[in-house]
C-alpha cells in the first residue's frame, strides 16, 4: 500500500501571519502523534545545492574500495567518515544491511566542553568539494531542524525556544548512504532492516530510488511517497522517549527493489538531528498521566546514544 504522508510548508511557520503559524503547529503535532512522518517543503536547500551534493556523494562512492577504506576508522565507532558495506546491523536483526555510508559530524568551537567527547570529523583528501558541500548541507539542515523543533515545542506547550540550546552543537550527523546494485539473492538481508531512528528528528532528502516503508501505529506497512521538492521528516526514539510516546517514532525500513531493478544503485541522504549529549531525555511531566504512565527510565542523550551504537554493532 502506498500513500502520501501529510505535507506541510515550513514558510507557514516563519510567516508573520499568526494564523498560519498556529495551523502549522497543530498540523505537524497531530501528524507526529499519529504517523510519525511528514513531508516538508521550503526546507532551506535548493536544486543547485542538492545536485552538487548528490554528484559529490556519487564521486566518493565511486572511488576504489582501498581508497574508501583509508577513511574508515574503527576507533570512531562508525560515527565519522566511511563505514564499509555490511558493518551496520539494525537493532534486533542478525543480517547486516546492504549499504555503505559516510558520516559528516558536528564542527564544534574549540572552547566547547564537548569537543573532546565527540569523534573528530574525517576529511576526504581526494574530493575537496565533497567535504565542502557536506558541511554546507549539514549547517542548512541543522537550522531547518531547529525550526521544526520550535514548532513541536509549541505543540507540547513548552517555550518555543525550549530545544534551541539543547541542539545547537548537538551530536548530529549527515549520512550519505549508497545501496549498491544487488548482485545475488540477498538471503534475508535488506537494504535497511526495520528500525527506529535513535535521534530527535530525521530529515531525509529525496532518495534516488523507491523503497522506504513505514509501519503505522496499528502495525500496517505503507510505502512512503513524498511530493516533489519536499523532504521527509520523522520523529526519532529520543523525542518519542522525551514525550513518553506522545510523539510517535515510526519503525521504518528500506526494502529491496524488484529483481528487474537489482542492477540500480540507490542513494539517500538523511540528516540525523541529535541534541548535545548532556540533554536530559527524562519523560516530560506534561506527557505523564494516569492513563499514560511513565514508560522509560531517566537517561541523558549521550548515554542513550552510546547504548544504541553498541546495539548496532558499531562499538564494543
Amino acid at each position: 500500500m502506498s500513500q502520501n504522508i501529510p505535507a506541510l510548508n515550513l514558510e507557514d511557520f516563519d510567516n508573520h501571519d499568526i494564523k498560519k503559524k498556529i495551523k502549522f503547529v497543530k498540523q505537524i503535532g497531530e501528524a507526529y502523534e499519529e504517523v510519525g512522518f511528514v513531508a516538508i517543503k521550503n526546507y532551506g536547500l535548493n536544486q543547485k545545492i542538492e545536485e552538487k551534493l548528490y554528484k559529490e556523494v556519487e564521486n566518493f562512492f565511486n572511488l576504489p574500495l582501498e581508497k574508501k577504506l583509508q577513511y574508515e576508522k574503527p576507533e570512531l565507532n562508525g560515527q565519522r567518515g566511511y563505514i564499509s558495506f555490511g558493518r551496520e546491523t539494525a537493532k534486533g536483526h542478525t543480517k547486516s544491511d546492504l549499504k555503505e555510508f559516510w558520516h559528516f559530524g558536528q564542527n564544534l568551537e574549540k572552547n566547547d566542553p564537548l569537543i573532546h567527547e565527540y569523534e573528530p570529523n574525517i576529511i576526504c583528501s581526494e574530493l575537496p568539494d565533497f567535504n565542502e558541500i557536506g558541511r554546507t548541507v549539514f549547517n542548512i539542515l541543522e537550522n531547518t531542524g531547529i525550526k521544526i523543533l520550535q514548532a513541536l515545542a509549541l505543540h507540547l506547550k513548552l517555550d518555543e525556544n525550549y530545544f534551541d540550546k539543547k541542539v545547537k552543537g548537538g551530536n548530529s550527523i549527515l549520512r550519505a548512504i549508497h545501496y549498491p546494485p544487488i548482485q545475488s539473492e540477498p538471503k534475508g538481508a535488506v537494504r535497511a532492516a526495520a528500525h527506529g531512528d535513535i535521534n530527535l528528528i530525521t530529515i531525509l532528502m529525496g532518495a534516488s530510488a523507491k523503497g522506504l516503508e513505514i509501519q503505522t501505529r496499528n502495525g500496517e506497512w505503507i510505502s512512503v511517497t513524498a511530493l516533489p521538492d519536499h523532504v521527509v521528516v520523522n520523529i526519532g526514539d529520543m523525542l518519542s522517549r522525551l514525550t513518553n510516546d506522545k510523539l510517535h517514532s515510526s519503525i521504518h525500513q528500506v526494502i529491496n527493489p524488484p529483481k528487474e531493478e537489482w542492477s540500480k544503485p540507490r542513494f539517500s541522504i538523511p540528516f540525523f538531528m541529535h541534541p548535545r549529549s548532556e540533554m536530559s531525555l527524562n519523560c516530560l511531566e506534561s506527557c505523564i498521566s494516569k492513563t499514560n504512565r511513565k514508560k522509560y527510565k531517566d537517561i541523558t542523550a549521550g548515554d542513550f546514544l552510546n547504548e544504541r551504537i553498541k546495539e548496532l554493532g558499531l562499538k564494543k
